[in-house]
């Protein structure tokens, strides 16, 4: 952690002026190394990654308990000076109160915002029905108000991640998470400068988050210009991670040794880790 120990209220304060104006870059790592690494380099607001975390702990996305889940929030925010935002999933609460009670235990672990997302997990029905959906919405805001409402919520719109991808149903969601309470709206998957300029003027003047997955034509300062206030990357990074490992094991499985080109030096990592670089 660099630099002296920030407040949580600092912490939200900061987060809360990065959405105000222009566009930040809101990397996901998915451990203490990597939540410090990413301070190091300079980033102004990290976000957890639910996939990324589970794959660490040897388990799928979005199978984790909730008791993990907030252990994990715990630890990167005392990991770093920079605003946590936390991937909290589908707001671990079979009904708006369990949303309410979940989100209430999530704020206090001292994130400085944290998503809910409208998803079921079930094929045949993968999103939920619009008005169920702000009504969790509207619950996570009473848990969030109910301790002092300065912690960011966003809205999310899965439609582009589960096979609905229907923009006006997308947007319509999200307009409705805005009008439900949602400080910042989030639809994963968008992808082209169409999409993206129309999500943004559907919910102006409230902040939407982009999500950069993998190799895009885009670049932050286009994403800007199309009046995007952040851009997270979700487990792209852990799966970068992943791939290179997976590379060289699998080449050791075959008693080959040349599957560690482009690895960190060990040297180097422990001088940033020590505070040395």
């Amino acid at each position: 952690m660099s630099g002296p120990a920030r407040t949580t209220a600092e912490k939200r304060a900061d987060f809360r002026a990065l959405h105000a104006a222009g566009c930040f870059m809101l990397p996901n790592p998915w451990d203490v190394g990597s939540a410090r690494y990413l301070e190091g380099l300079g980033f102004k607001a990290l976000a957890t990654t639910s996939s990324g975390f589970a794959w660490s702990r040897g388990h799928a996305d979005n199978t984790l308990s909730r008791d993990a889940i907030l252990a994990h929030l715990r630890e990167i925010v005392a990991a770093t000076n920079l605003p946590v935002n936390a991937d909290f999933e589908n707001g671990f609460g079979a009904d708006p109160a369990g949303v309410e009670e979940s989100v209430g235990l999530a704020v206090e672990t001292g994130v400085a915002g944290l998503s809910v997302e409208d998803s079921t997990g079930k094929a045949a029905a993968p999103l939920l029905p619009i008005e169920v959906a702000v009504e969790r919405i509207r619950a996570a805001r009473r848990a969030i108000d109910a301790r002092g409402g300065d912690t960011l919520l966003v809205g999310r719109a899965e439609n582009f991640v589960v096979g609905v991808p229907n923009l006006a149903d997308a947007i319509a969601r999200l307009q409705a998470y805005a009008q439900a309470g949602a400080d910042c709206l989030y639809a994963p998957g968008i992808q082209t400068r169409e999409q993206i300029a129309a999500v943004v003027a559907a919910v102006a003047p409230k902040p939407v988050n982009v999500l950069i997955g993998a190799k895009s034509a885009f670049t932050l300062g286009e994403l800007a210009a199309l009046g995007v206030r952040r851009v997270s990357v979700g487990g792209a990074l852990a799966r970068t991670a992943w791939g290179s490992f997976m590379h060289a094991a699998q080449l050791l499985a075959e008693g080959r040794f040349d599957g560690f080109e482009g690895a960190a030096s060990g040297a180097k990592l422990d001088d940033f880790f020590r505070g040395e670089m």
